[in-house]
């Protein structure tokens, strides 16, 4: 039994009308936000990036599947993963049938990783998706938009993530916990391995033959993708998580 209020329905519907107050408040803050991004300027991008997709080597440009704008996830997938990371697995989960509403509003959604294309492929298969996925695996790319480091930028006790430099020497204090070897082993490897991927969501958009580079937003920047956490917002014990609980949607028990 949890410990928690009750009331009559009158008392319910006086909080109610209370909350859904603060929850147009927080709505109208949210489009006001939306047209903030969509004010950023656009920052052209010369530089050439190369992908192995399943129809073969594709430039940046190609990627925008003849849309207009472009959505990459960038999805925590390394080169030396056997599996890929559960967390971005569950948020794939959660966009894979939005792809098709997408690509029937200009935009396609697309998933980029760092590991070879036929490992992506057998992952994808495993998981029933069919978005587009796309290895990065020769290129800069990652590195560029800020979810890839090297080991020696680990090694060099700074680590640039979400527009802002991370203490690698304090991240590293917390390296034997139980939960970062859990969530390392997952992906068939150790947590310095592991550390090196990163996620988060790059927009980008193509005018005459150039694309810009629109947005991007990392760490919790990524929850509004991540579908099970609005509707455990809405539930009547919130997230009330403890530790890693979710898994891969084929490693849970049958219930």
């Amino acid at each position: 039994m949890t410990d928690h209020k009750t009331g009559t329905r009158e008392e319910w519907l006086a909080a109610r009308l209370e909350l859904l107050e603060a929850e147009k408040a927080l709505t109208r803050r949210g489009d006001e936000l939306a047209r903030w991004r969509q004010e950023l300027p656009w920052v052209r991008i010369d530089k050439e990036y190369t992908f192995e997709t399943d129809e073969g080597t594709a430039s940046l440009a190609d990627l925008f599947s003849g849309r207009s704008q472009l959505l990459i996830y960038h999805f925590m997938f390394g080169p030396e993963y056997t599996a890929g990371c559960p967390s971005c697995s569950a948020i794939a989960d959660g966009f894979d049938g939005s792809v098709v509403h997408l690509a029937n509003h200009d935009v396609t959604l697309c998933v980029v990783s760092r590991a070879p294309l036929a490992k992506l492929q057998a992952y994808r298969r495993r998981m029933g998706w069919s978005f587009p996925w796309a290895s990065s695996f020769d290129s800069d790319f990652n590195y560029d938009f800020g979810v890839a480091h090297t080991k020696e930028e680990w090694q060099s006790g700074v680590v640039e993530y979400n527009f802002r430099a991370m203490d690698a020497l304090s991240a590293e204090a917390g390296e034997e916990s139980s939960l970062l070897t859990e969530i390392a082993s997952s992906v068939g490897t150790d947590w310095p391995t592991y550390r090196r991927e990163g996620p988060g969501v790059s927009a980008f958009a193509l005018e005459d033959g150039v694309v810009y580079h629109t947005y991007s937003a990392y760490e919790r920047g990524v929850d509004g993708i991540w579908g099970m956490y609005p509707w455990l917002d809405r539930a009547p014990l919130g997230r009330n998580e403890t530790g890693h609980w979710w898994r891969r949607h084929d490693e849970y028990d049958s219930r």
